[in-house]
């Protein structure tokens, strides 16, 4: 049997991932809301996302950086064959890395990839453990960001709907 680990133990081992990072300077932060599907059925969803510094990934024109973020999505009220509910809202921990161009002059260096692992504090019909992968696609200017994300488990654990969120983010530089 595997332990879950508490919401104070996630909150503790993402400020250690975090910690190295915080010293970096031109940290983007975003504040993030959307809508958060299962199946066919919808929630609200918010994020707080910080990307630090870009690094270069050899001598590639694309660039790599942390991204660390924290979220919330709302419970939903649906009766489901499988025992995991659909009514607690979960909270997650997430950090990872975002991928994207250098080329600060190409038509498609707004858009970026990233990924992350993520800990949550309930497991639902949708996120079924307590670890979760997050996949991101998105847009993003200076000020306002535009993004499809994807959390699940990747099917290490059933059921595995997984929640398919648009978000759109408001930041600033710091």
């Amino acid at each position: 049997m595997h332990a879950i680990p508490s919401p104070r133990r996630l909150a503790a081992a993402f400020a250690l991932l975090t910690l190295p990072t915080l010293s970096q300077a031109a940290t983007h932060v975003e504040v993030q809301a959307g809508r958060s599907y299962m199946d066919s059925h919808g929630t609200n969803t918010a994020f707080v996302e910080a990307v630090f510094a870009p690094h270069a990934i050899g001598n590639s024109r694309y660039t790599w950086s942390p991204d660390v973020s924290a979220g919330w999505i709302d419970g939903r009220d649906l009766s489901r064959k499988y025992s995991q509910t659909t009514r607690p809202s979960v909270a997650l921990v997430a950090a990872g890395a975002r991928l994207r161009t250098s080329d600060e002059s190409a038509w498609y260096h707004p858009l970026f990839f990233s990924f992350q692992l993520a800990g949550t504090n309930h497991a639902t019909q949708a996120l079924s453990s307590h670890y979760q992968f997050v996949s991101t696609l998105g847009l993003q200017f200076k000020h306002v960001s535009f993004a499809i994300r994807h959390i699940s488990n990747g099917g290490l654990h059933d059921p595995n709907s997984g929640e398919t969120m648009a978000l759109v983010g408001v930041g600033f530089d710091i």
